[in-house]
């Protein structure tokens, strides 16, 4: 108990509270994204620009110490990375379905591959296990601004246009016949999708942040019928799993995102349980 009461309030633990701070700020938007990729089953297209951010944080790091080029920021390579991973498999999956599966598993191992080689060519200390598994050491207060600005760049959208999300969600021939701009909706997903995923990053890893995005929504399925409903439950899911997962990888010394997934997964576990044997 003292121990828990250090964490909680000593001035030395201050960066893991300042890390719950940012976990909670980012579940808002974790709730949507997650949501959204569950329900359209387009985790594997997340898992591509996941892989991708890594090729362009180690195409960053690259350029700032060997080419001197102090402005493009492992983050910034990240979102380039990402976003482009995220629209060109987009556009396959949108007008060249059948080579869908292809082009996501290219993506996925080319850009983890490109990052490697670039990180084992970065001359001076590199963090890798940081960017693969996460470290709650890594995050700045530009990931907290960064967090509150994808918050609202989501969460207004989300609200404005939810019933042409739901459309798309659920039916894209019936959200064509109403006069939705699917391609254009779907691409913008596919887009704040890989902008949550990079925020993700550095709390608990390239490695675990599909796990992440995922395993929160499916538990909250479990428990709703509608799709609102489900994005709330799983912003409330992912802050108390940031928050529970960080305070256990600090009592008994284990690795902050391992932690973090571990339990979104036991719950997930229990969920699905709870809805087969008793609610009928």
């Amino acid at each position: 108990m003292s121990d828990l009461y250090s964490i909680i309030f000593s001035p030395e633990w201050a960066f893991l509270r300042f890390a719950m701070l940012v976990g909670i700020c980012l579940s808002p938007a974790i709730g949507v994204i997650g949501t959204m990729v569950v329900t359209r089953r387009i985790s594997s297209l997340a898992g591509a620009s996941t892989h991708a951010a890594l090729g362009g944080f180690g195409l960053a790091l690259f350029l700032q110490r060997v080419c001197m080029l102090e402005w493009f920021t492992p983050t910034l390579g990240a979102v380039t990375g990402a976003v482009a991973a995220a629209v060109a498999v987009g556009i396959v999956s949108i007008y060249a379905k059948e080579r869908e599966d292809t082009v996501i598993g290219a993506v996925w191992a080319i850009g983890m591959s490109i990052g490697l080689l670039f990180l084992d060519r970065t001359p001076g200390y590199v963090d890798w296990q940081g960017y693969l598994f996460g470290s709650i050491l890594l995050l700045t207060t530009e990931d907290l601004v960064l967090t509150l600005v994808l918050d609202a760049v989501i969460l207004i959208p989300a609200i404005i246009f939810f019933p042409a999300i739901l459309a798309l969600t659920f039916d894209d021939t019936f959200a064509r016949l109403r006069g939705i701009k699917v391609t254009v909706l779907y691409l913008g997903l596919l887009i704040l999708t890989a902008l949550t995923i990079v925020l993700l990053i550095n709390l608990v890893g390239i490695m675990l942040v599909i796990a992440l995005l995922t395993l929160p929504s499916a538990a909250a399925a479990c428990f709703t019928s509608h799709l609102r409903s489900t994005m709330i439950l799983s912003a409330v899911f992912n802050a108390i799993f940031i928050s529970v997962g960080l305070l256990l990888s600090s009592l008994f010394a284990l690795p902050c995102g391992p932690a973090i997934v571990v339990l979104a997964g036991i719950v997930y576990a229990i969920s699905m349980i709870v809805k087969k044997y008793f609610l009928k």
